[in-house]
């Protein structure tokens, strides 16, 4: 047991202070270019109307919508006091939403930021949520720790549907990309360790669910192939394939929990984030690690897409950019490898050694 005098190191063992410190220096880093908000990042999405920015889902009941290039907060929006888990737009990108640790989804008018409806019926914190338009309505489909899907009509506020069938929570939605407006599904991801699909129209027998996983699945991603990938507790991501009845024919292995997954279809490229603190890039034919971006000194919590760029965030309370350009992305692997250039390293050692520098000195001085 480690001894001292600090009061914040009472009761705590060496191993904690030890960890402790590693996030202390590695915090210095300012790989990924670091945007510090005040407190958790919990999620992140893209800005529809705002090429380059991003709103983010704060554990302090915030969401802010944050320009990537200048760090800047470009609006604030308001209300809840409870931590904000998912985020996402309505589907004509006029409303956000946020679901939040007091069992509600939050809206904001997205140009004045006024607080608007809000969507109950969940009786355990709210923990994904999705918009759809189907059929000429636009809904709002809803994930729960209380293990069921709320759908709602936007407008209205009703809810129209409640779906059951997990055994515990859901953490994560999507809506199937390639099914006719006439048999809409949503698939679900459980803390159960199934994925299950409901059927939003078109009725029908629910599937039986899918188990690729030993645990719960965190998220779910579909290419433009249709095919779905999977983020997974197990410390696996997986590649389902649609044509094969979901059957994974890609595993990439993690030494931590997987938390989020994208996909980045013109460089070939699947990127994870994980609870390890990294996020990794693989080379999407092969399930090949490419590289390992490392800067955040907590849990990865989300990833987005911003054009060639991945964005992730973390409860570190950091936002970060990792660029898959070609040339940016060797540069980064280049850099892992080698370290710094050494005219770009700040400390780096003298070419010559200290007999040599007097020398040097001495000549200089008869001259």
């Amino acid at each position: 047991m480690t001894t001292s005098s600090n009061r914040d190191h009472f009761f705590q063992t060496s191993a904690s202070l030890d960890e402790q410190e590693r996030k202390d220096a590695k915090s210095q880093n300012d790989h990924g270019n670091p945007i510090k908000v005040q407190s958790k990042i919990l999620a992140v999405l893209p800005d529809l109307w705002n090429q380059g920015s991003v709103y983010v889902a704060q554990s302090s009941g915030v969401v802010r919508r944050v320009v990537l290039a200048t760090g800047e907060t470009a609006a604030i929006y308001k209300g809840p006091t409870a931590p904000l888990t998912s985020l996402c737009l309505s589907p004509d990108g006029k409303l956000l939403f946020a679901g939040c640790w007091d069992k509600v989804i939050w809206s904001w008018d997205v140009a004045s930021r006024q607080p608007r409806q809000k969507y109950e019926g969940h009786s355990d914190f709210v923990k994904s949520v999705i918009s759809a338009r189907i059929q000429g309505q636009d809904l709002l489909i809803s994930g729960g720790a209380d293990a069921h899907v709320l759908v709602f009509n936007i407008a209205s506020g009703e809810r129209t549907e409640t779906f059951k069938g997990h055994l515990r929570g859901v953490l994560d939605l999507s809506i199937d990309p390639e099914v006719e407006e006439s048999r809409v599904t949503v698939f679900s991801a459980g803390s159960d360790r199934e994925i299950r699909q409901f059927i939003l129209v078109g009725g029908g027998d629910e599937p039986e669910p899918l188990l690729p996983h030993e645990t719960s699945v965190n998220k779910l991603y579909f290419d433009s192939d249709g095919d779905m990938w999977t983020a997974s507790s197990d410390k696996t991501a997986k590649c389902l394939v649609r044509a094969d009845g979901w059957k994974a024919n890609l595993t990439l292995e993690h030494p931590d929990f997987v938390r989020d997954i994208v996909v980045y279809q013109a460089g070939g490229w699947v990127v994870t984030a994980c609870r390890d603190e990294e996020v990794r890039v693989w080379n999407r034919a092969t399930g090949q690690l490419h590289h390992t971006f490392s800067g955040h000194f907590e849990e990865v919590t989300g990833l987005a897409l911003v054009g060639s760029t991945i964005v992730s965030v973390s409860i570190d309370g950091t936002i970060r950019q990792w660029s898959l350009r070609p040339d940016e992305l060797q540069q980064a692997i280049d850099l892992a490898q080698n370290g710094p250039k050494e005219e770009e390293q700040p400390n780096a050692e003298p070419m010559l050694t200290e007999e040599e520098e007097r020398e040097l000195a001495g000549l200089m001085g008869d001259d």
